[in-house]
């Protein structure tokens, strides 16, 4: 986006599971203060903010769903942003993209993602290419991917969810070396992003649409326990499966989608069962493993998606795989409020639909 007043990007996510609150991310070249005007219409009108003078702020606001936009403005004085806006989540129809490898460093067909205006953009990991590179170490391989189509960051909320490269500190190697080659608890990517909860795994949800949204933190797990590991504990005993567990004991809401980074067939392995047990209770599991477009269908009637913004990669197909092409994708989904049926279309990032099925709301054997 280049320097605009003081203030060099900026972009929207959710800190907190409840979508009614905004945050608003912004950095600086020199220290800023960390205010944001906001307002239903340009001239803003409403003002938050504790005043901290920093590089890189996160500011949540007020974001009540309904018709029109929301406007901002960030910084003070010198160090200030223009007026932007970010569309309400609606209470017709909501919008949400799911894109994995965002790595790859494909610039968006604005046929396709930009054209379909989310009103939610969520990854399947692997953001960046790495946290190693010469002035991208860290944090600034983060403020990349926002440089990257930042008009679509600061306009579209944005959660991320991680893989293997959005952690990598030093080259990985043809063997595990005698360091770690991952930052397993992401620090730079935890300082880079608000998210919700542990912000390494995290969930939301949308009352109006009965949907809720489920983030782990799963890839390589072959690589468990060498200095090759790159993720949290899977394990029956984790943190992270007692607490995916638990989410999917206490949802209630007609549709439960799971995101992650790692190849299902590996993850059932290591699992034992245990992890397909949890996700099978769900409405839909998509990761960004793969670099390739593919869905799976399992137990005959349970949708896996794979998603890539680098499509020309080896077919790693799924045992179930219904369909599958080496195609640039992303996955779209739709819900509308007054129906109990979402509609998944898997698409080129021209806009083209390679495949398209509608998901039924769940049946709750205990609701």
């Amino acid at each position: 986006m280049g320097e605009e007043a003081g203030i060099t990007r900026i972009w929207l996510s959710h800190a907190s599971n409840d979508p009614s609150e905004l945050t608003i991310n912004w950095e600086s070249p020199d220290p800023s203060k960390a205010i944001v005007e906001f307002g239903e219409t340009k001239e803003l009108g409403q003002r938050t903010g504790n005043g901290e003078t920093a590089l890189r702020h996160h500011v949540t606001v007020p974001f009540a769903s309904g018709k029109g936009r929301l406007f901002y403005r960030v910084g003070e004085g010198a160090l200030v942003s223009s007026v932007w806006s970010v569309q309400r989540y609606p209470e017709d129809e909501l919008r949400i993209a799911i894109i994995g490898d965002w790595s790859g460093g494909k610039p968006l067909n604005p046929d396709g993602l930009p054209h379909d205006a989310p009103h939610l953009l969520v990854t399947a990991g692997d953001n960046v290419p790495r946290l190693w590179n010469q002035k991208a170490e860290g944090t600034k391989a983060f403020a990349a991917l926002i440089d990257s189509a930042p008009e679509l960051f600061r306009s579209t909320p944005f959660l991320p969810v991680l893989g293997n490269h959005d952690r990598e500190l030093t080259p990985r190697g043809q063997k595990p070396p005698a360091h770690p080659v991952y930052d397993i608890e992401a620090t730079a990517y935890r300082e880079f992003f608000a998210l919700p909860d542990a912000e390494w795994k995290w969930q939301i949800t949308f009352p109006r649409f009965n949907l809720r949204l489920v983030a782990l933190d799963l890839n390589h797990l072959s690589d468990f326990g060498t200095t090759w590991q790159t993720c949290h504990a899977w394990q029956k005993e984790s943190e992270q499966f007692q607490w995916y567990s638990g989410v999917m004991g206490e949802a209630r809401e007609d549709f439960v989608v799971t995101v992650m980074n790692e190849k299902r067939t590996s993850l059932e392995v290591a699992g034992k069962g245990l992890w397909a047990e949890q996700y099978l209770k769900g409405s839909a599991l998509v990761t960004g493993f793969g670099h390739f477009a593919e869905r799976s269908e399992l137990a005959g009637r349970f949708p896996y998606f794979n998603t890539s913004v680098i499509g020309t990669g080896s077919l790693y197909l799924d045992p179930q795989s219904k369909f599958h092409a080496s195609e640039d994708s992303y996955l779209l989904l739709t819900l509308k409020s007054d129906e109990r049926a979402m509609k998944a279309d898997l698409k080129s990032l021209n806009g083209t639909v390679l495949d398209k099925i509608e998901i039924p709301a769940r049946a709750l054997v205990n609701p």
